[in-house]
């Protein structure tokens, strides 16, 4: 695992009852912490061929993060080094954010 996965562990041990939403994900290509709940994925896990050259997909990636409905929650925790970080969230919740 690289650091963004290291650091998403890190969350998931704090909040194992947290849902997990990500982009695109490969089933068993991080740890089972991060596994150990369902994770939400965006349109892009549709597109053929993403996981191999997901860079290609980098320029649906904001429209992909404003696509996940967070409505239902009062805390967002987001940690990215590209888009997470400009998740649309509701006046309640609060987005906390580790870049």
């Amino acid at each position: 695992m690289r650091g963004g996965e290291r650091t998403l562990e890190a969350i998931c041990e704090l909040f194992p009852d947290a849902e997990r939403f990500c982009l695109l994900h490969v089933p068993s290509s991080v740890s089972p912490t991060i596994e150990a709940r369902p994770i939400h994925t965006s349109f892009i896990q549709h597109i053929p061929f993403s996981s191999k050259f997901y860079r290609f997909t980098l320029p649906l990636f904001p429209a992909a993060v404003e696509q996940f409905d967070l409505d239902e929650f009062d805390v967002i925790i987001s940690t990215s080094h590209c888009v997470a970080k400009s998740v649309i969230s509701t006046g309640r919740a609060r987005h906390l954010s580790y870049c």
